[in-house]
C-alpha cells in the first residue's frame, strides 16, 4: 500500500510539473528516473529538474492510508482516512440537524405561523429556513459549547483518539435530546424495537432515542402551533360572520382579515413572543 500511494503521489506531482514547464524533454526524462527510483525501494523521492533556467523544488510521496492500532487497544488514522469520513459525515448532515437539534420545532412552528397569517409566500422559504437555522445554533450554543471543549478540543491537541472523541461528543447530544423527549415515546419505540427497558434514561440508546425525539419534537411544535392559530382563527370567523350580516357573501373574508391579522402579529410584539417561546421551550 505504500508503494503504491508513493507512486500515485509521484505520478500526480510529476503531472502537476509537467503541465507548468516549458521543457517536454527534460520533464519526460525526471519521470522516468523518478519511476525508475521507486522501483527500487525509496520511501521518499525527489528530483530537480531545470527548466527556463528555474529550480525545480523536490517532490515527496503523500503518507499511505494506514491504521494505527495504539496499546489500549484504540485507532488512530492517519489524516487522508480522517478527510474521507469527514467528507462521508458531511452527507449526512441534513439529517443530522433535523433528527438532533432544536431545527424541526422551530421550522414547523413557522410554517403554522405564516399559515394562520394567511399569507402564501411571506416570509419566503429562505426567510424561514435561514431565521430557523440562525435560532437553531443559537438554542444549540450551549451543546455545541460542551462538544468543543470535552471533545473536539482534546481530540485536536491530540489528548484522546478519534473513537474517545466520538463517544464524548455524542454526550451533550444525547443529554439534550434526552431531556426533550416524552417517556410515551420512549416506550413506543421500545415496544417498536422489541426492546427491554434500560434501567437508566442515560442507557437508553441513540437508535430508540433519535426517532422518539423527533416525535416529541413533532407534537410539541404542533401543540405550539395550534395555540398560535387560535386569535387568528377568531378574526377570520369574526370577519366572516360580519361579511355574512352585511350580505356581502361575493367578498373573501381573507382580504378583510388579512389587515387585521397583521396588525395584532404587530402591536403584540408577534415575532419576540413566538421566538422567545420558542427558546425557552428546550430545556438545555
Amino acid at each position: 500500500m505504500g508503494l503504491i500511494a508513493v507512486k500515485k503521489s509521484i505520478f500526480w506531482g510529476l503531472l502537476f510539473l509537467l503541465f507548468f514547464s516549458g521543457n517536454v524533454v527534460a520533464q519526460s526524462e525526471l519521470i522516468q528516473n523518478e519511476i525508475n527510483s521507486v522501483a527500487n525501494g525509496l520511501n521518499q523521492t525527489s528530483s530537480e529538474s531545470t527548466s527556463v533556467g528555474q529550480g525545480l523544488t523536490p517532490i515527496n510521496g503523500l503518507p499511505a492510508i494506514t491504521v494505527k492500532t495504539n496499546p489500549d487497544g484504540s485507532q488512530d488514522y492517519t489524516v487522508t482516512l480522517q478527510i474521507l469520513f469527514l467528507m462521508t459525515a458531511l452527507t449526512f448532515l441534513p439529517a443530522l440537524l433535523m433528527m438532533m437539534t432544536s431545527f424541526t420545532r422551530i421550522i414547523i412552528v413557522f410554517a403554522i405561523l405564516r399559515q394562520a397569517l394567511g399569507l402564501q409566500q411571506s416570509p419566503s422559504n429562505q426567510i424561514i429556513i435561514g431565521l430557523s437555522l440562525f435560532l437553531t445554533f443559537f438554542i444549540m450554543s450551549p451543546v455545541l459549547e460542551k462538544v468543543n471543549q470535552d471533545a473536539l478540543q482534546p481530540y485536536i491537541n491530540e489528548q484522546v483518539s478519534a473513537r474517545q472523541a466520538f463517544d464524548l461528543a455524542k454526550k451533550p447530544f444525547h443529554q439534550f435530546m434526552l431531556a426533550n423527549t416524552r417517556e410515551t415515546d420512549l416506550d413506543l419505540f421500545f415496544r417498536i424495537g422489541n426492546l427491554e427497558p434500560v434501567a437508566a434514561p442515560e442507557e437508553v440508546p441513540f437508535n430508540v432515542l433519535m426517532p422518539a425525539f423527533v416525535t416529541s419534537e413533532l407534537k410539541t411544535a404542533f401543540q405550539i402551533g395550534f395555540i398560535i392559530f387560535i386569535p387568528f382563527l377568531v378574526i377570520d370567523i369574526v370577519v366572516a360572520s360580519v361579511l355574512m350580516a352585511m350580505g356581502m357573501m361575493m367578498l373573501s373574508p381573507l382580504i378583510i382579515s388579512l389587515p387585521f391579522k397583521i396588525m395584532l402579529f404587530v402591536l403584540v410584539d408577534g415575532w419576540a413572543l413566538i421566538i422567545g417561546t420558542l427558546a425557552a421551550s428546550f430545556g438545555i
